[in-house]
């Protein structure tokens, strides 16, 4: 285990592209997988969480590998084409990449292991497990629906509606996965809609969906099952969620501009954007456009005065792995910022609500959990910092505190800067080069 130290930064500037979009990149290694001959992805997030998917697959019998230009290939074995793995498929911290191939495996006539590491295996996999059972599937996992956990494919599936009990892409796409190689129709209702990605990827390769968007707020889309899909080209947009660090950062260190190229735009992930700018953040948006059936463009971020607002619950969708950054946001506005409807921050990575709050408390920042909100009170000053924040295996509570520590009074220091790999390699070094002072932490006193 690795610490960080991060200390107060002059001023951020410079032109930088994000990592690949994390979600995109799982969605485009499986689909690839699925379809009928080679799939180029360009872009492709080479953080640990999708090497854990890529290894993944290539047990099953998938032809996966990275060229020396970045580019990576993937040979398809078409729907239904997988092979039992012989060995556990350890997916590492990768929720997303375990919880969507629980899906895809579930309508495969082979018995599959998997596990993860020590976060991974805290996490409830009881919500996936539910709807491909439904769908012919059987789950085995540790008590509370935990990892290692076996998934005994379906020999005969059969296509179900189903309505998650709560907003998740990770609910729905694991079912729409499970649907591809299940006779008939599939069907999810959606409570709110949830990011599209699955679906927008599904298409790009050639699967017949169709939307229903109700009159209440919610969305159904059914998967007709058995589609032949063939190989597309993917360039994968830059990952908003990881845009968003050295985005903030650039609000909040005085006198700083930073534009990040090619980020994803997608109305369902971008939420937080909308959000900063309500707040009054410095915000443009270029070159908007469209890649394999994401909207992209290039964001300045400029710093400037924030002030607190009240964020619905109805936005925590679009924007439920930007929360501890936002929170960090918030803690150096004028005012009070009332973040509604996080229980999904709960079963993260982290329980990310909690780190979120002990971590704001230890710099000096004055908040509250009430229920499933976030309250944060920032009188429009630096933070005092100075503290020692426990990352708690998690990627976006490391990062979003090494933020903080830039533009705070006195440095930030997180007990470990590892697992940030799993979503954004190089984000020390990309910091640096911005401005920012981000080091190894000698110790912890």
């Amino acid at each position: 285990m690795s610490g960080l130290s991060s200390g107060s930064a002059q001023n951020l500037a410079g032109d930088i592209r994000a990592p690949g979009d994390k979600s995109i990149s799982h969605r485009a290694l499986m689909i690839g997988a699925m379809a009928v001959g080679e799939t180029t992805i360009t872009g492709l997030l080479e953080g640990e969480d999708v090497r854990r998917t890529a290894a993944a697959l290539a047990a099953m019998g998938v032809g996966v590998n990275r060229h020396d230009n970045g580019d990576w290939k993937v040979q398809g074995v078409g729907v239904g084409g997988l092979a039992e793995p012989a060995n556990v498929l350890d997916m590492g911290n990768s929720g997303t990449g375990a919880r969507l191939l629980m899906g895809l495996i579930a309508t495969h006539p082979f018995t599959s292991h998997m596990t993860g590491d020590e976060s991974l295996c805290r996490r409830p996999m009881g919500r996936i497990a539910e709807p491909i059972e439904r769908m012919g599937a059987q789950v085995i996992a540790r008590d509370g629906g935990r990892m290692p956990l076996a998934v005994l494919g379906a020999a005969d599936p059969v296509p179900i509606i189903y309505q998650p009990p709560v907003a998740s892409a990770q609910i729905k796409s694991a079912v729409l996965l499970a649907g591809l190689n299940t006779p008939g129709r599939t069907t999810v209702i959606e409570p709110r809609p949830s990011r599209d990605h699955t679906e927008l990827m599904l298409r790009h390769f050639g699967a017949e969906l169709e939307i229903d968007e109700g009159a209440d707020g919610s969305r159904g889309i059914t998967l007709t099952g058995q589609p032949e899909l063939s190989a597309r080209d993917v360039n994968v947009p830059g990952d908003p969620s990881s845009a968003a660090f050295p985005g903030v950062a650039a609000l909040l260190v005085p006198g700083s501009g930073v534009t990040i190229r090619g980020v994803g735009l997608n109305p369902l992930r971008a939420g937080l954007f909308g959000t900063l700018i309500a707040m009054g953040a410095d915000i443009t948006i270029a070159s908007q456009r469209n890649e394999a059936g994401e909207p992209v463009g290039d964001v300045t971020f400029r710093s400037g005065k924030l002030t607190g607002i009240d964020v619905p619950a109805e936005r925590a969708p679009s924007m439920i792995d930007e929360y501890p950054i936002l929170a960090v946001a918030a803690a150096f506005a004028t005012g009070t910022t009332r973040m509604y409807g996080l229980s999904e921050l709960r079963v993260k990575e982290s329980d990310r609500l909690a780190a979120i709050e002990r971590g704001l408390t230890s710099c000096g920042v004055t908040c509250a959990i009430e229920g499933d909100s976030l309250i944060v009170q920032g009188n429009g000053q630096k933070p005092r910092g100075g503290a020692l924040v426990s990352a708690a295996l998690d990627h976006r509570i490391a990062m979003s505190f090494l933020v903080l520590g830039l533009a705070a009074e006195r440095p930030v220091q997180i007990d470990d800067g590892e697992t940030i790999d799993t979503s954004f390699p190089g984000f020390a070094a990309l910091m640096n080069g911005l401005g920012g002072s981000i080091s190894e932490a000698d110790n912890y006193g």
